[in-house]
């Protein structure tokens, strides 16, 4: 991990803190996605694969609610705030098709797999348990992506806007997560 190099700089103890902290609200912000989706397409035919998606999402969350405990790390207080926008995420883009609850998938999992990229980078070789388990997450959630578009997130209604928009959030989330 990186050293402190300026004044206000987080320190290795405090990235790592941020880190833990933040994929845990990203975990729980996408088992609630799921959760809405399911609210409203667990009877269609896409139902199992998003179930098997929230089921995996679910053992990523338990990974990191049990490292916050382990490693002391406060979770973000936006939780209550995650747990409705995941929600409500889920249940608007499913509520406008299959497709765009996949489209959705694909757009989170796109931020996610460069979220987990940089930060394996950023921890290289100092925390080798941690760096193996956000790999093996992320190699879930690039399949999640994959189910996506093998179901044709591509072709959901204002697909590249609709991506856009779920994108931004998810980068602002991650942000704001990482420090509050």
């Amino acid at each position: 991990m990186t050293t402190p190099n300026l004044p206000g700089d987080p320190t290795p103890s405090e990235t790592l803190s941020r880190m833990i902290r933040v994929d845990h609200a990203g975990e729980f912000g996408a088992a609630r996605i799921y959760a809405g989706q399911l609210a409203v397409l667990g009877r269609g035919p896409k139902a199992d694969l998003i179930r098997h998606m929230k089921e995996q999402e679910q053992v990523h969350l338990d990974t990191f609610s049990r490292l916050i405990g382990e490693r002391r790390v406060r979770p973000t207080a936006l939780l209550p705030l995650w747990d409705i926008a995941g929600f409500a995420l889920g249940v608007a883009t499913a509520a406008l098709g299959s497709r765009a609850a996949m489209a959705c998938t694909v757009a989170v999992e796109e931020v996610i797999d460069e979220h987990y990229a940089a930060q394996t980078a950023e921890l290289g070789t100092d925390e080798p348990e941690l760096s193996s388990t956000i790999e093996t997450f992320r190699a879930e959630e690039l399949e999640h992506r994959d189910i996506g578009l093998a179901n044709e997130a591509e072709m959901a209604p204002a697909y590249r806007l609709l991506t856009r928009v779920i994108k931004a959030g998810c980068k602002v989330a991650i942000k704001v997560s990482e420090r509050v």
